[in-house]
């Protein structure tokens, strides 16, 4: 199965849906550069991703840092498992801190 990446601000939340790969990530980018500004809170909710691969990790990357230098918090919620083991097998599991009330399927990091 596969899905249109999309982004989409509802309810204080960024919906993001879709397959996140190479093609996709730069355009998910580019798509929620506008939407950012209007949160004080990065919520990022992952639960329409059908697939992603390592280039939607590198997307989390870019968002953390987008929050860090604009002084926001950030956190990501029912990441798909294999977005998970991409970002152990890449030594950057210890970056996104497990939620409390999220676990087990919701990452979080505060910046």
């Amino acid at each position: 199965m596969t899905g249109i990446a999309g982004i989409i601000l509802r309810n204080d939340s960024f919906l993001v849906s879709g397959d996140i790969n190479f093609a996709s990530a730069v355009s998910l980018w580019n798509d929620s550069l506008p939407l950012l500004s209007k949160s004080k809170e990065l919520i990022f909710d992952f639960s329409g991703v059908i697939h992603a691969n390592s280039s939607a990790l590198a997307l989390l990357i870019e968002w953390i840092k987008y929050a860090k230098q604009n002084n926001k918090s950030i956190s990501f919620i029912k990441l798909p498992e294999q977005l998970r083991s991409i970002a152990a097998v890449g030594g950057i599991d210890k970056l996104l801190m497990e939620t409390p009330n999220e676990l087990p399927i919701g990452l979080a990091v505060s910046v």
